[in-house]
């Protein structure tokens, strides 16, 4: 404690994959100054704007800290007992009414960033019965889980750029200036964009829009978006044509290299320019630079899975990794090897001999299910459409997909339709406002904190644990036990006789029983009464002992005396960093061939949509989305420190386009598409390439009944008002909201 009362307290960053490190001050209970803290070993002083605000978001007026229960128009707060005797009340109504057909959940993305969440979902699917669910995966990253698992037979084996080790960067469809990073956990990004340039390496950004990232490459290449593809192929073709196929140590690892060779064979430079608006001899100038480099690596991200071939762009950024021998090699494309594992990467049962798509279909629409889930944007034709499988309950967990989800105003109009929607959210937000209870969860600062699934995709092999800081009240519920109540009450269990304590030791020991029958797993052969004897109280901690210890550097429950366990975690506040990514592909490969499996023919059977796309005339105008660094999609709107300055929902255009349709900065255009319309301030920049304007998404605040009074001072408008539902990526149902043909005009 310093002279003036106050304490220093190290934590980790929730908000995204930077985890950056922070040090956060605290007096007389409130957070006085969240600053960056020098020592961690991963972000080492690094912080973006957000997580200076960290601080307001515990105090924040407007989140919940007790249940709120409908009562006609108006919520009042109630007591928990009284909120789950609600949520019994409600869900079993539904339930026996019109059987668990008509019970569905949507998972958001808030909870990979949760303690408990994150862990507890695991749990929640399976004890609730409720199948099948909808997440916020299908809207902007299902092409990668799929590219995946055909290549790699893991649908969360993801590649990340060794950016640190690189030679030679390509950045397709991913900003880290604003994001920090996607399906790539690295802190200071743009620092480590310049470390490239400074040791003689090359970085290149292929992007409609010259980005903050763009500003920091060697080469920014303006691209039409849904083209990358296209331009993709072609590289692939140069280095087929040219003789730059080289494998390297993935010599005798990788299946269907031929099948590749054909496929691409008339998607020539020359073929794809016009679609890409890039010249041939520059695609073909890219190509040969990359395979040239000593290591290199192409990195695609939000940009590429939220398009109208996002599968197949997905998939060819891992093809051209392959293609130059720079998959699982230092400075390539590399493999993250965590501390600790998460169950998410389990592979499930059903896809034990292979995945399969399309085992289902969705009863509106008749949407084919991809790994398990068909598009979000199915859920409000299910609410709305009578007939046998109806949806009519709904279990929202950490979501707001009245704003983030495609045709979000088809949504909105539809949730008001079920007899019974449960919110497990901290606010009363554009979703939640139509909830019949919501049960809020802890504040970050009331709970420990340690990513679970992220570090998955970390550039370096390291881990940090955060304490709670601030104790709850007696009596609040940490998610994971609201999650598992609910799963009791879903599967009949009256709400006042729910025992977490006992069905957390369901799971775990479940958990403990399947590693010890798991080939290859650190506890392989043990006796699970031996390990849960080991495994402490009831909760997240003793499931991230058990992933730590468990892990490749864990104890193994004291088969090695040495080895990494919570405890010894908790030593080190500054976290523990156990070096360079190492290759690791024979530990990752899950195919049935044990090989990397290049060409599928679920993958290659969507090339003649592609060969369509080159020869249909280009659009007048298409719209594409964009994020701020001080925002993270809606979550940071209502936080006022990052709501100062000009206003930042804007539609973004290039002076051509500005022009040539009669539209002046600061005044409002009207900007149409299949789906609606919406009126907002016009921004003209030449960052835009001709031909592409550019709405930021996470907008909206203006819906009535939302308590969001920062928000809703700067409401802004929301995208997806314009995301035709039915737009949506073939192969994996992702939705397509970058590239929708809009129509501008003056108001």
């Amino acid at each position: 404690m310093s002279a003036n009362g106050s304490t220093e307290h190290i934590r980790t960053c929730h908000l995204c994959e930077g985890m950056c490190g922070l040090r956060v001050t605290v007096k007389d209970g409130r957070i006085e100054k969240v600053r960056p803290n020098p020592e961690d070993v991963w972000s080492r002083g690094y912080i973006c704007p957000k997580g200076t605000a960290l601080g307001y978001l515990h105090h924040d007026p407007d989140r919940l800290r007790a249940p709120l229960v409908r009562d006609g128009d108006e919520f009042r707060e109630v007591s928990w007992d009284e909120a789950f005797a609600e949520v019994e009340r409600r869900l079993r109504s539904v339930i026996e009414t019109h059987g668990m057909d008509a019970l569905t959940a949507y998972i958001g993305n808030p909870t990979a960033h949760n303690f408990s969440l994150s862990r507890y979902v695991a749990a929640f699917a399976p004890m609730s019965g409720i199948s099948p669910i909808y997440s916020a995966g299908t809207v902007d990253q299902w092409p990668k889980n799929v590219s995946s698992a055909l290549l790699y037979g893991g649908m969360w084996t993801f590649p990340l750029p060794d950016i640190d080790r690189t030679d030679y960067l390509i950045v397709m469809g991913a900003n880290p200036h604003a994001s920090q990073g996607s399906l790539l956990a690295a802190p200071d990004v743009l620092g480590r964009l310049d470390a490239i340039r400074e040791r003689g390496g090359k970085v290149i950004v292929i992007d409609p829009r010259r980005t903050g990232t763009a500003d920091r490459a060697d080469e920014w290449l303006a691209i039409r978006p849904g083209a990358d593809a296209a331009l993709l192929l072609a590289w692939a073709q140069v280095l087929f044509e040219e003789g730059l196929v080289d494998l390297g140590q993935l010599a005798g690892r990788v299946n269907g290299v031929d099948e590749v060779r054909a496929l691409c064979a008339d998607f020539t430079p020359e073929a794809v320019a016009e679609t890409c608006g890039m010249a041939a001899g520059t695609i073909r100038r890219i190509a040969r630079e990359f395979a040239a480099a000593d290591t290199a690596a192409v990195y695609g991200r939000i940009g590429l899975c939220t398009q109208e071939f996002g599968t197949l762009a997905s998939w060819l950024v891992d093809v051209l990794n392959v293609l130059t021998g720079n998959l699982d090699k230092p400075g390539g494309a590399m493999f993250g090897k965590p501390l600790a594992w998460s169950f998410v990467t389990l592979r499930p049962p059903e896809f034990a001999e292979g995945f399969e798509f399309g085992r289902w279909k969705s009863r509106v629409r008749g949407a084919p299910e991809v790994l398990g889930q068909v598009p979000v944007s199915c859920l409000a034709e299910e609410i709305v459409t009578p007939g046998e499988g109806q949806i009519k309950a709904l279990v929202m967990i950490a979501g707001n997909p009245v704003l983030s989800a495609p045709d979000a105003g088809q949504l909105d109009a539809a949730l008001p339709e079920l007899e019974c929607m449960i919110a497990v959210d901290n606010y009363l937000n554009e979703t939640t406002r139509h909830a019949d209870v919501i049960l809020p969860g802890l504040s970050p600062f009331e709970q420990p904190h340690y990513d679970e699934l992220i570090w998955a995709w970390a550039i370096r092999s390291a881990g940090k644990y955060s304490p709670t800081l601030f104790e709850p009240e007696e009596g609040r519920p940490a998610e994971w036990q609201i999650l598992l109540t609910l799963a009791a009450i879903i599967q009949g269990q009256p709400a006042a006789e729910v025992d977490t304590d006992a069905l957390d030791q369901l799971f775990f020991s479940g958990l403990v029983a399947m590693l010890t029958q798991r080939e290859g797993s650190a506890i392989e052969g043990r006796d699970p009464g031996e390990i849960t004897a080991q495994a402490g109280e009831p909760g997240p901690e003793r499931l991230l002992d058990l992933t730590l210890r468990t892990g490749p550097w864990g104890d193994a429950y004291g088969a090695n005396s040495d080895g990494l366990t919570l405890a010894k975690l908790k030593q080190e506040p500054n976290g523990i960093d156990m070096g360079p990514l190492v290759p690791r592909l024979d530990e990752v490969l899950e195919t049935v061939s044990g090989k990397i499996e290049l060409a599928h023919d679920y993958i290659l059977g969507d090339a003649p949509r592609l060969r369509e796309r080159l020869a249909r005339e280009e659009e007048p105008l298409v719209l594409v989305s964009r994020r701020d660094v001080r925002s993270n999609n809606s979550w940071m709107h209502n936080v006022p420190s990052l709501m100062t300055g000009k206003d930042r929902c804007t539609l973004l255009i290039h002076p051509d386009d500005a022009g040539s349709r009669g539209l002046e900065a600061g005044k409002m255009a009207c900007i149409t598409s299949q789906a609606g319309s919406l009126q907002v301030a016009v921004e003209i920049s030449d960052e835009m390439m001709p031909g592409v304007v550019c709405l930021p998404h996470g907008w909206g605040h203006d819906k009535p009944g939302a308590r969001l009074e920062v928000a809703a001072a700067h409401a802004g408008v929301c995208n997806n008002l314009l995301a035709p539902g039915e737009l949506v990526d073939v192969l994996s149902g992702n939705a397509i909201v970058n590239g929708i043909p809009v129509e501008v005009a003056p108001v």
